[in-house]
């Protein structure tokens, strides 16, 4: 079992950046999990954004945010990091992170355990 807060969400202009944490609490250890971050847009389908592997030795993205986003882990303090540069208004909506022990069953969109989300909102 773990549990996943997500902050540092907000406002930011176009062109700006934001970085999202993830910080994780339970009784298996945090190191044990593949993060991942997705977005849904209202009334759209959950979307996967970005994924990091337990060691923090493999990352994937979606296309979408190649080159703009960085996904990174800090297994000592228990906390993913999302760090998005050069945010756009299409970038705007509420964001999710997710852990399971299977790094497939994650990136498929199956996580086990999700976060409560966290808005960010790019203005133009």
């Amino acid at each position: 079992q773990v549990q996943l807060v997500e902050s540092g969400g907000g406002l930011v202009q176009a062109g700006g950046s934001l970085r999202l944490s993830c910080a994780a609490s339970g009784r298996r250890t945090f190191s044990s999990y593949a993060v991942g971050w997705f977005r849904q847009a209202p009334g759209k389908e959950r979307d996967f954004v970005a994924a990091i592997t337990w060691s923090g030795g493999s990352t994937d993205y979606a296309d979408s945010v190649k080159g703009r986003f960085t996904i990174s882990r800090d297994n000592a303090k228990n906390t993913v990091y999302l760090q998005m540069n050069s945010l756009t208004p299409e970038d705007t909506t509420v964001y999710y992170c997710a852990a399971d022990a299977r790094y497939t069953r994650l990136i498929a969109g199956g996580p086990n355990y999700w976060g409560q989300g966290t808005q960010v909102t790019v203005s133009s």
